[in-house]
């Protein structure tokens, strides 16, 4: 069988995508997988490289390819007729543009709109809110199927070392950072991390502090971004430098952490920023400080035609601004967790961020040993059910398909 994926940034390929290989190729060693990415503002230009060498025989098309592919050229490697075609990020126009073209059954998952209510023969649902999410938009409900959270399968397969990575001890008992992947919080976010790491290290002088470094940004991003502190002033950034696996600081080492759920799963507390990490730790059962911030809100990542605008010369950065500060507003809880349950278990902070305020709230919640296991306790049980969905889509999706 020939399955066709398309997908964007480093959390639908940690998240998603590798749990699913990884369930496709145990359930069947001979299924011929194409993953395609797809152009994406979320995206580090890595994401084929990494894949690839993760899953050695796997064909993996980087951005570029696609974009030929959609331009209606040839793609060296791809097949002109596929068995399967599977949405697990970016636009899903995308997967559709790839159906239409190379033909198979094609599914999605999480998201759909009513133009491809007949394009999809099956959307895989996460859970019954998104359900009902994918029925809003035209989905016919004889079509979607609750498998789960990819991401949940994706952690504890990270932690369990399943994807080739050594284990490790970096923030045994301590507290581990996650900054994030995309180009704009390597450059901000990164530095006001490493500021308040400095800033705990000052108020827990003994305790292990780590930082999870992201597979699909590469030493040399990395250090350049350390090095330059932020690039906004309003980031509180702290210049650093990547010395020997390690993010050095004012003479304060911090262990980079590339397999980061292997040492967050022994870490008692982490601090992140929103986005799909924050659901992978609730899996692990660690409670995390959830940051949002808003020093630079023009800075910010966004889905859809304001990214663009944010581009304009002269007017597009106030604008953005503006439409980041009231998209906001709209919402409650940032954290995934929080919206599922409707209440917050993981703690919240956002706006204009100091590291020295981060750093403190940070510090009050891992002194609070009894709070950490209760609270990691609840977030491990609210997932514990999406368990395994990897293995339900890979067996939906190697079923005979229709002649």
């Amino acid at each position: 069988m020939k399955i066709a994926i398309t997908a964007n940034g480093p959390g639908e390929f940690a998240g998603w995508v590798r749990p699913l290989v990884a369930a496709l190729r145990a359930r069947d060693p001979a299924v011929e997988i194409h993953v395609l990415c797809v152009p994406d503002d979320y995206a580090t230009g890595s994401e084929s490289t990494y894949i690839s060498a993760l899953f050695p025989g796997l064909h993996a098309y980087p951005p570029s390819a696609f974009v030929r592919f959609a331009l209606g050229r040839d793609v060296p490697g791809l097949p002109a007729r596929i068995d399967r075609v599977q949405y697990l990020g970016g636009d899903v126009g995308h997967a559709a543009r790839v159906h239409a073209r190379l033909g198979g059954v094609a599914s999605s998952y999480k998201f759909s709109r009513k133009r491809y209510a007949a394009t999809f023969a099956r959307v895989f649902a996460v859970d019954a809110a998104n359900e009902r999410q994918l029925l809003g938009w035209g989905t016919p409900a004889e079509r979607i199927r609750i498998v789960g959270n990819l991401a949940i399968d994706g952690a504890l397969g990270e932690a369990a070392g399943a994807y080739g990575d050594p284990p490790s001890d970096a923030a045994d008992d301590g507290i581990v950072f996650f900054p994030g992947s995309r180009k704009h919080e390597i450059a901000n976010i990164f530095p006001l991390f490493v500021r308040t790491a400095l800033n705990l290290r000052r108020r827990l002088p003994s305790v292990p502090i780590a930082f999870a470094g992201s597979p699909f940004v590469d030493d040399v991003t990395l250090r350049d971004a350390l090095q330059r502190g932020g690039a906004n002033p309003l980031a509180y950034g702290e210049r650093a430098d990547l010395v020997d696996g390690a993010v050095v600081a004012r003479g304060r080492r911090f262990p980079l952490v590339r397999a980061a759920m292997g040492a967050a799963a022994r870490a008692r507390l982490a601090v992140t920023i929103p986005g799909t990490k924050v659901i992978e730790l609730a899996a692990l059962g660690v409670p995390a400080l959830v940051c949002t911030p808003l020093n630079a809100p023009e800075l910010v990542v966004i889905g859809g035609p304001l990214q663009y605008i944010g581009k304009l010369p002269v007017i597009g950065a106030p604008l953005k601004r503006s439409a980041v500060m009231a998209v906001t507003r709209r919402f409650r809880y940032f954290a995934q967790p929080n919206i599922d349950a409707g209440r917050e278990i993981d703690p919240e902070i956002f706006g204009t961020l100091l590291p020295s305020e981060v750093a403190r709230v940070a510090a009050e919640r891992w002194a609070d040993a009894p709070w950490c296991r209760s609270t990691g306790e609840e977030l491990r049980a609210l997932y514990a059910p999406q368990a395994g969905a990897a293995e339900r889509m890979a067996a939906a999706l190697l079923e005979a398909v229709p002649a």
